[in-house]
């Protein structure tokens, strides 16, 4: 979690606050792309390259970011409330988007990364992004051995069945018994 804190922190400050990447790309690459300017306008580094002129807030990055960061927001919550509910009840978390894919949470959070990625590439973060994947894989091998040591056979008959981040396209995920 402080390392996702650590990526947005950094892209809030490219946002809103100093703008170096606008600043490096523009003393760069300025005389190639005339829209950069160090403004918030100018940071929306994916419109300026393909010549997007409108509202950068209506582009199709823009648009694709707010359909990332609101789909990792939401699968983070919809796996939640399935961990959650198995906690309580003291069994393998096997439901919901736990059905599809054995890490959602994770999914969800480089969904949300994605989006943001989309919607404002910035030095710091498009540099923290492959750092925070190698830290949720390497939480997810520490998980799984946590979880399959717990569980035993279920998490052997389940982690056959189903992928640990990428689901399969399919149209019924696995089903395991409780």
């Amino acid at each position: 979690m402080g390392a996702f804190t650590a990526f947005l922190m950094a892209l809030f400050t490219e946002m809103y606050g100093i703008p170096l990447t606008i600043y490096l790309l523009g003393s760069w690459r300025g005389s190639r792309f005339l829209l950069l300017k160090d403004i918030h306008a100018g940071g929306h580094l994916w419109n300026d390259l393909t010549g997007w002129t409108g509202d950068p807030h209506l582009s199709p990055f823009h648009l694709a970011s707010y359909v990332a960061i609101a789909g990792g927001f939401w699968l983070i919550s919809a796996a939640w409330v399935r961990l959650h509910e198995a906690a309580k009840e003291n069994r393998l978390a096997t439901a919901g988007p736990y059905a599809r894919v054995r890490h959602p949470q994770y999914d969800g959070f480089l969904l949300v990364m994605i989006g943001f990625l989309l919607q404002w590439p910035a030095i710091p973060t498009l540099i923290m992004f492959p750092i925070l994947v190698v830290v949720y894989a390497r939480l997810a091998r520490s998980e799984k051995r946590e979880v399959a040591q717990r569980f035993g056979e279920k998490w052997t008959a389940y982690a056959a069945h189903t992928p640990a981040l990428l689901p399969r396209l399919r149209s019924t995920p696995a089903r395991v018994r409780r």
